[in-house]
């Protein structure tokens, strides 16, 4: 929990700032020139907790902890301290991979909670700022915005990305073979397909939790 939770802290923490200050760029100046600068705030809100917060947050985590994951496994592969781990009547699943699925699966949602508010912090510092609009009508239109099904679907989605991203970084740690040179392979192929995955699986989630018409903007107007 402390290698998937605090020490990634910081780097999700500042992509999510960016994400941000540049997402904000991007809308106030259009919405700015049609009148609706105060929908700048809710906007940015509904997009960091709908899919920029959790879809960030899993692909920092896929990068540092799934290949971390990845490697240390595969090593452990390829110096035969998994077969020793058989060799003690320790099942490798229970001692190795389920403890960093439940780490990720209860760190990622924090995260992502603690990104989804930085990265509003972020957009609203540019907002005050560079286009003038005051805090408290940036806070208000994310707050009318914002329902608390968005938060949860965000929760849903980070669970959902932490049992991804350690399934696979774990299973390609098992199946490492051919010595560092596999570690190597290994640690490349998990995170590729975690990413891939994590886009993949991101589309179902959205699609099967967002159907029919939305109602952010009426409640917002």
């Amino acid at each position: 929990m402390a290698a998937v939770g605090p020490d990634s802290l910081f780097i999700a923490l500042l992509t999510a700032i960016f994400v941000g200050a540049v997402f904000t760029i991007q809308v106030a100046r259009e919405f700015i020139n049609f009148g609706a600068g105060n929908f700048v705030g809710g906007v940015l809100a509904v997009a960091l907790t709908r899919e920029l917060s959790p879809v960030l947050t899993a692909v920092i985590l896929a990068g540092r902890v799934g290949s971390a994951f990845a490697a240390e496994i595969g090593t452990m592969r390829v110096t035969e301290q998994i077969d020793a781990l058989l060799m003690l009547r320790t099942d490798p699943i229970d001692y190795l991979v389920i403890p960093r699925v439940l780490a990720c699966c209860i760190m990622l949602p924090i995260l992502t909670l603690l990104s989804l508010v930085t990265g509003l912090l972020g957009g609203m510092l540019i907002a005050t700022n560079l286009y003038g609009i005051a805090d408290t009508v940036f806070l208000d239109s994310a707050r009318n915005l914002l329902g608390l099904w968005d938060i949860l679907s965000a929760m849903i989605k980070a669970f959902c990305f932490g049992i991804l991203i350690a399934v696979i970084g774990c299973s390609w740690g098992l199946t490492t073979t051919g010595g560092a040179k596999g570690v190597g392979q290994s640690t490349t192929t998990a995170v590729v397909t975690a990413l891939l995955i994590i886009f993949v699986s991101n589309f179902f989630l959205s699609w099967l939790m967002f159907q029919g018409p939305g109602s952010a903007l009426i409640k917002g107007m």
